[in-house]
């Protein structure tokens, strides 16, 4: 037997012991999934025909060049890079992890169509400072990204994923020795980083035919002294207490905030679900992402960072919102940035 295909047997041997592996798939434990909407799918139909809004920003959203902070030491021990959607560079105690890096122009299967980025990079991938890991989610477009991956896997920087998405990262060029992959309650030292797969609350699918062929996870990142919190895609559910209560207190927890409607509200936060799951996570700052990067919504574009700042301020949360690009401490940020509205038109 080759490499290749022992490879896929013991993948295959490890999803079929997963508690979350049933009938030839993954699935939640609540049953939740992408078909379970509130009522008929004709009204989100029309609103997607025929909504009048703003999905997409009137011109290029501005960006940092965050290379001459990178060039510094971090005081705190904790600097976090927001590159747009959820890929975010993080700095803990020295040791740097990028999340779901989305580097391509698309967040498509193809490199023609499908949702264009609202923002140039503020970085490219050549310009970042070496990684020690890189942290997938899940394998949706938006959080995997084949030409990204590609060349990552050049550099042969390690990658740590949940079950099953190992074969897709071989396909695309990594050698299979730099992939971890992690069931639920897993976890795995990396380079001086403990990464923890835990649950969520999502699907996985990159094609009719790949529904739910791998699992998807929230992350607990930790190294000696930091430890924050990364959801990837997610619905609220009940499953936050007992992460924040076997894992927290975090220096920072990262929520999905876009690319919400009620219809998918079991499987997307939006904003006012996230701020009950930074209470349910045991509170601390939270760093708003995947939103004001692709049009993958029916909202305006800017509507979760509003929403999310209105309610914030209402149930007395502490929200950190850094303009793409800009690095930061956020022991050393005040009170949240509204910077999109110099790019919104006026409501």
């Amino acid at each position: 037997m080759n490499d290749s295909r022992r490879r896929k047997g013991l993948r295959l041997e490890r999803a079929r012991a997963s508690a979350q592996f049933k009938d030839g798939k993954f699935e939640n434990p609540s049953g939740a999934g992408p078909t379970m909407t509130k009522g008929s799918t004709l009204p989100v139909l029309g609103e997607f025909f025929f909504r009048r809004g703003r999905r997409e920003p009137p011109a290029p959203l501005p960006v940092v060049r965050p290379h001459e902070t990178w060039a510094r030491q971090s005081d705190t021990g904790l600097r976090v890079t927001w590159l747009g959607h959820s890929t975010v560079l993080l700095e803990l105690d020295g040791r740097r992890v990028l999340t779901d890096p989305v580097f391509g122009e698309r967040a498509s299967p193809v490199s023609f169509a499908g949702p264009l980025r609202f923002h140039p990079v503020p970085a490219a991938l050549d310009e970042l400072p070496p990684l020690d890991a890189v942290l997938l989610s899940h394998d949706h477009f938006d959080h995997l990204c084949a030409p990204t991956i590609e060349a990552l896997a050049r550099t042969r920087v390690p990658i740590v994923t949940p079950l099953g998405v190992g074969a897709l990262l071989e396909a695309l060029g990594v050698d299979p020795a730099r992939i971890t992959e992690l069931d639920w309650h897993e976890r795995a030292e990396i380079g001086g980083v403990r990464f923890t797969a835990t649950p969520s609350q999502h699907f996985s699918g990159r094609g009719p035919t790949s529904r739910n062929a791998t699992l998807w996870a929230s992350w607990v990142i930790e190294t000696e002294r930091r430890k924050v919190f990364f959801s990837g895609d997610t619905g609220l559910f009940p499953g936050f207490e007992d992460i924040g209560k076997q894992h927290g207190p975090f220096d920072l927890v990262m929520l999905e905030v876009g690319a919400y409607h009620p219809a998918w509200g079991t499987i997307h936060l939006g904003p006012e679900n996230a701020l009950t799951a930074l209470e349910m996570l045991g509170g601390g700052t939270l760093l708003p992402v995947h939103w004001g990067t692709f049009n993958l919504a029916l909202h305006d574009w800017d509507e979760p960072a509003e929403t999310l700042l209105s309610l914030a301020t209402e149930r007395g949360a502490r929200v950190v919102t850094p303009q793409i690009g800009a690095a930061f401490e956020p022991e050393r940020v005040g009170a949240p940035t509204p910077w999109w509205r110099s790019v919104a038109s006026p409501r």
